[in-house]
C-alpha cells in the first residue's frame, strides 16, 4: 500500500528573521574615513582600461542605475590624468577674407591663443591710432601706405606666431587694407570706418587654456545640437556688411572638452531628432563641425566654419536597455563605444563593503551636518540596503537610497528631540514612509474589505487560487492579492489565455500560460491525447499583465479545476514555474508577503493565513518585525515549496502521490484524481465512430 504520509515545510520565526548586529560596526574590516566607489570592481576596471587606451573608437558605455556612482566613479576614474596637459589646445576663429562664410579654425599650444587675441587687438588699436593720425594731418591714405602701416604693426606677431596658416592670414589683413584704401579717402567724400571695419582683424577665442591646471572634464546633462556642437549667432539679415562669420560662432561642450572627457547621458541624446547620427559623424571623423543655429525663424544655412580635429574621450551614460538597444540597432556603435564599463546594482554583503557602506553612511552624515549615527541605526540602515538588493547576501551599490533614508532618519530624530539616529528612528523613518506613499494601498484594501472587489480570503473554492502581485507606485511598491481562476471543459483548444485574447497580456506571461501545457502533458498525458478546453483569468484586473511570478498559481488553480479539487482560500501564492514543475524564484517577494500580510490584519483574519514561496526565494526575505513577531505566534505562515506538488499538498492538505513502478499514481492521491479527470475529458472530446 502506497505511504500517502507528507509534510508542509514552514518557516520557523528564526528562519525568516533577519538583521545585522550591531556589533558589526565594531567587527567588520576597517571603516574608510572617505570611501569612494563601493562594490564596482568590473566597472571600475573597465573605466581605467577605456581611459588609458587612446586608440580610435574606445570610448566607454557606463552603464548601470542612477545613483550606484556612476558620476562620482568617472570623477575618481579620470583623476589620475587630470595633470596631463599634453592633448590641450587653445582653439580660435579667424576670418576668412577669401570665403567669408567658412570662418578658419586655428589651434595654438595653451596660453598661445590669448596671447594671439592680445596680440591682433593691440595691432588694431595701434593700425587705429596711426591711420587717424594721418587722416588729422590731411595725408591721403592709399593702398600702398595702409599695407606698410599694416607690415609695421604685425611685424611683432609675424616674429611671435612661426603657423604658416597665421602668416598667410596677416597677408590676406595687408591685402585687405589696401584693397579697402577707398574708405578712407576724403576727397571722395568717405566718412572714415568706424570700429565695425576693425572687427574683422579680431580673434574670437573659443578655447582658452591660459588658466587651465587640468584637463577638461565636461558632464553634458543636455545634450542638444547647439549645446554639443556649438551654435552660430548674428544679425538676421547675413547680408549686413557688419555682420562677421568668424565672430558669430559660439563653442558647444565638446570644444570645451577638447583634450580631455565629456560625459553625456544617452537617454538625452536620443530624444533630439537627428543628433545622434551627428554625433557618430564626429566621432568617426574625430572633427567637429559646429552645426547652425537657428535665430528666429532664420537658420544661417550657408555658414560652414572649417573643422576643428578635436581629441576627446567621450563617456556616454545609460540604461542598460540603452545599452542592448544600441548594440541591436546600430552597426557602427560598439566600433564607437568599445569599452563597456556596468555598474552593478548590487554587491556582495563582504566585511569590506560593509565597512565601506558604514564610512559612507558616516561620511554624509558629517558633510551634511547630521545627528550621531549610533551603531544600532548603522545596523538597521544595512538592513535597509539588503532590503534594496532583494538578498540577505547582498547590500544596494545605489548608496544614494541610504543617504535618503539617513536624511530623513535625521529629520524624524530632530521632530523627536532625540540626540541621535538609532535604530528607533531608522525604523520610524520607513514606517513615516510607508504611511505617506499608502493612499493607493489602502484604498485597494477598502476595496477588499466592503466587497467591491471579490476576494475570499477564507474557506474553499475549486479553480480560484489567490495570486500575490506587486504594484508600483513611483519610488515606492506594494503587493497586494489578486484572484486568479480557472475552468475547464472537454475540448481541444488548450489553454486559452483570457487576457491574451483581450490584450492584457505581456509576452513573458503569454509564454508562461504555454509552459503550463508542457507541464501537464509531461506530468499527465502521457498515453493519452491532452483534450481540455481550459479559461485562465485574472479576475477584476483591468491593466496589463506581464511577467511569469503568477505562472505557479496559475497552475495550482488549473489543477485545482482540472481535478475538481478545492483549494485554501487563506493561502496566498507566488512564484514561477518550469515544465517539470519545479519553482523559481521570483522579484518583490517582501513586497507580497507583507502586502497579504497587512490585508489579513486588515480584514482581522485569524484563520492561520499564510503565503507559499519558491524555495530560492528565503534568501531574499527582509521581512518587517511586525511579521516575524505574527509567524513566532503561529498566526501567520510561510511555505517554502520546490515543487508544484509540495505547493498542491499545502493548498489542499492532500498527498500529491507519485507514480509507481507501474507507472501509476497512487490512489486518493491529488495526481491520480487529476490524471483521471485528464482521461475522462479526453474521452469525451474524442470522436464518437
Amino acid at each position: 500500500m502506497a505511504d500517502l504520509q507528507f509534510t508542509r515545510p514552514e518557516l520557523t520565526a528564526e528562519q525568516a528573521r533577519f538583521a545585522y548586529d550591531p556589533s558589526i560596526v565594531e567587527t567588520c574590516a576597517p571603516i574608510p574615513e572617505h570611501p569612494t566607489i563601493i562594490g564596482q570592481p568590473r566597472a571600475m576596471r573597465a573605466l581605467e582600461m577605456g581611459l588609458s587606451i587612446p586608440g580610435k573608437g574606445y570610448n566607454i558605455y557606463v552603464s548601470g542605475d542612477p545613483g550606484t556612482g556612476r558620476s562620482t566613479a568617472i570623477r575618481l576614474a579620470t583623476a589620475p590624468y587630470a595633470n596631463d596637459l599634453s592633448l590641450l589646445r587653445d582653439i580660435a576663429f579667424i576670418h576668412n577674407f577669401r570665403h567669408p562664410d567658412s570662418p578658419i579654425a586655428v589651434t595654438f599650444a595653451p596660453r598661445e591663443g590669448k596671447a594671439f587675441l592680445l596680440a591682433m587687438k593691440e595691432f588694431v588699436i595701434h593700425l587705429k591710432q596711426d591711420i587717424g593720425t594721418k587722416v588729422a594731418q590731411g595725408e591721403r591714405l592709399d593702398g600702398p601706405t595702409l599695407k606698410n602701416l599694416a607690415q609695421k604693426h604685425l611685424a611683432a606677431c609675424e616674429q611671435r606666431f612661426s603657423d604658416p596658416l597665421l602668416h598667410t592670414h596677416f597677408k590676406h589683413i595687408k591685402q585687405d587694407l589696401a584693397e579697402h584704401a577707398y574708405l578712407f579717402d576724403r576727397e571722395n567724400s568717405q566718412e572714415p570706418p568706424n570700429g565695425n571695419f576693425y572687427l574683422r582683424y579680431g580673434v574670437n577665442l573659443l578655447v582658452d587654456h591660459s588658466q587651465t591646471t587640468e584637463r577638461p572634464l565636461i558632464f553634458e546633462t543636455h545634450p542638444t545640437f547647439a549645446n554639443l556642437f556649438g551654435s552660430l549667432d548674428g544679425p538676421c539679415d547675413t547680408r549686413d556688411e557688419r555682420y562677421l562669420p568668424f565672430l558669430s560662432i559660439h563653442a558647444g561642450s565638446l570644444l570645451r572638452a577638447a583634450g580631455g572627457f565629456i560625459v553625456i547621458s544617452a537617454e538625452e541624446m536620443l530624444t533630439v531628432e537627428g543628433l545622434w547620427e551627428a554625433f557618430k559623424r564626429f566621432l568617426t571623423a574625430s572633427a567637429l563641425v559646429i552645426q547652425n543655429a537657428t535665430l528666429g525663424s532664420q537658420s544661417f544655412a550657408g555658414i560652414r566654419p572649417e573643422p576643428v580635429s578635436l581629441p576627446v574621450k567621450v563617456l556616454l551614460v545609460g540604461s542598460e536597455d540603452s545599452y542592448d538597444a544600441f548594440c541591436e540597432h546600430d552597426a557602427d556603435f560598439l566600433k564607437l563605444f568599445k569599452v563597456s564599463a556596468e555598474f552593478d546594482y548590487t554587491m556582495r554583503a563582504t566585511n569590506e563593503n560593509i565597512a565601506g557602506c558604514i564610512g559612507f553612511i558616516r561620511m554624509v552624515a558629517r558633510e551634511e551636518n547630521l545627528l550621531p549615527v549610533e551603531n544600532d541605526g548603522i545596523a538597521e540602515l544595512l538592513r535597509y540596503s539588503a532590503l534594496a538588493a532583494e538578498s540577505r547576501d547582498e547590500l544596494t551599490t545605489q548608496l544614494s537610497l541610504v543617504a535618503d533614508l539617513l536624511r530623513e532618519s535625521d529629520y524624524w530624530a530632530r521632530s523627536t528631540s532625540t540626540g541621535s539616529i538609532d535604530r528607533t528612528v531608522v525604523l520610524r523613518a520607513i514606517a513615516e514612509r510607508d504611511y505617506v506613499s499608502s493612499v493607493t494601498e489602502n484604498r485597494i484594501f477598502d476595496e477588499i474589505a466592503n466587497g467591491e472587489m471579490i476576494i475570499s480570503l477564507d474557506g474553499n473554492k475549486t479553480g480560484v487560487v489567490n495570486g500575490l502581485a506587486v504594484l508600483d507606485r513611483g519610488p515606492s511598491s506594494f503587493g497586494t492579492p489578486t484572484v486568479i481562476s480557472a475552468t475547464v471543459a472537454p475540448g481541444n483548444e488548450g489553454i486559452v489565455n483570457i487576457e491574451h485574447e483581450a490584450g492584457l497580456s505581456g509576452e513573458i506571461h503569454d509564454k508562461g500560460l504555454l509552459i503550463l501545457e508542457g507541464y501537464l502533458r509531461k506530468r499527465y498525458a502521457r498515453n493519452f491525447p491532452l483534450s481540455i478546453y481550459s479559461g485562465i483569468c485574472f479576475e477584476q484586473s483591468y491593466a496589463e499583465i506581464d511577467g511569469d511570478s503568477a505562472s505557479s498559481s496559475e497552475l495550482y488553480a488549473l489543477l485545482s479545476a482540472i481535478g475538481e479539487i478545492p483549494v485554501k482560500q487563506n493561502i496566498a501564492v507566488t512564484g514561477s514555474v518550469n515544465q517539470m514543475g519545479e519553482l523559481q524564484p521570483v522579484g518583490g517577494i517582501n513586497e507580497k508577503i507583507t502586502g497579504f500580510y497587512n490585508v489579513c490584519k486588515r480584514l482581522g483574519l485569524k484563520n492561520h493565513p499564510g503565503v507559499i514561496i519558491p524555495v530560492q526565494n528565503i534568501k531574499s526575505l527582509i521581512l518587517p518585525y511586525e511579521i516575524i513577531e505574527a509567524i513566532e505566534r503561529k498566526e501567520f505562515h510561510i511555505y517554502p515549496v520546490q515543487t508544484i506538488d509540495e505547493g498542491m499538498q499545502v493548498l489542499t492538505d492532500r498527498p500529491a502521490g507519485t507514480r509507481n513502478q507501474k507507472g501509476n499514481f497512487p490512489p486518493d492521491t491529488l495526481n491520480r484524481t487529476i490524471e483521471e479527470r485528464l482521461k475522462d475529458l479526453y474521452e469525451i472530446s474524442r470522436p464518437q465512430n
